[in-house]
């Protein structure tokens, strides 16, 4: 747990997302200057709908760097634009991705402490950004998704801040794991259950895993 990395932080307002001009907040800057890191998020960043993004449970967004030269490759019309912060992230951090990172994992993050809190799940509006049909699904069906944290200790937050593991509670739950089990036709019910029961999990992940362990017990004909 002595890993150390620098972070890039991404930050934005909302803008209009073309051709229907929707509403977002996925287009984001890399900020340049320290931030306040609070509960809900970086101080300057937006969401545009809250039903679904931003809250204490989804504060901070990360999304592997790596994961950028999957998508560019198949993607090459788009490649040009695959950039670390185009798919709404707020924070860059080399050398992780959701087969290294578990629920309830904690990390310092300059002078905040954050914790992961659940999977992004990948929406439409990721095709419309980049003008192309099937990214959302590559994403989804490969389990490139990303992270979400809540923010334990609140902080002031600087370019090429520290990123480091303090806490790992559950080594059994990384997110690779538990996006695989999730998308599974039939996993097993146990499966979803010791998911569920990971520290840290968010509230609503932890119903929609043991809603859908019970249905599969009294459906397993």
């Amino acid at each position: 747990m002595a890993v150390v990395n620098a972070a890039t932080l991404f930050a934005g307002g909302i803008r209009p997302l073309p051709p229907e001009n929707q509403p977002t907040g996925m287009f984001k800057r890399e900020c340049e200057m320290p931030l306040w890191l609070g509960a809900e998020g970086l101080a300057g960043d937006a969401q545009a709908d809250r039903r679904v993004h931003g809250g204490t449970e989804q504060a901070l967004h990360q999304y592997p760097t790596a994961h950028y030269a999957r998508l560019a490759a198949a993607f090459p019309d788009a490649a040009a634009r695959l950039v670390p912060g185009s798919l709404g992230e707020n924070l860059g951090v080399p050398g992780w991705d959701e087969t290294t990172v578990c629920i309830g994992d904690v990390f310092r993050l300059g002078h905040a402490r954050i914790q992961v809190s659940r999977p992004r799940s990948p929406c439409w509006k990721i095709d419309r950004r980049f003008g192309v049909e099937g990214m959302t699904r590559l994403i989804d069906e490969e389990g490139l998704v990303g992270w979400y944290f809540r923010v334990l200790e609140e902080g002031e937050v600087a370019p090429g801040c520290a990123f480091e593991l303090l806490e790992r509670p559950t080594p059994h739950a990384t997110l690779a794991r538990l996006w695989r089990s999730w998308k599974a036709h039939r996993p097993a019910p146990g499966e979803l259950e010791r998911l569920a029961a990971a520290p840290g999990l968010a509230a609503r992940w932890v119903q929609k895993l043991n809603e859908r362990a019970a249905w599969l017990r009294e459906n397993a004909a």
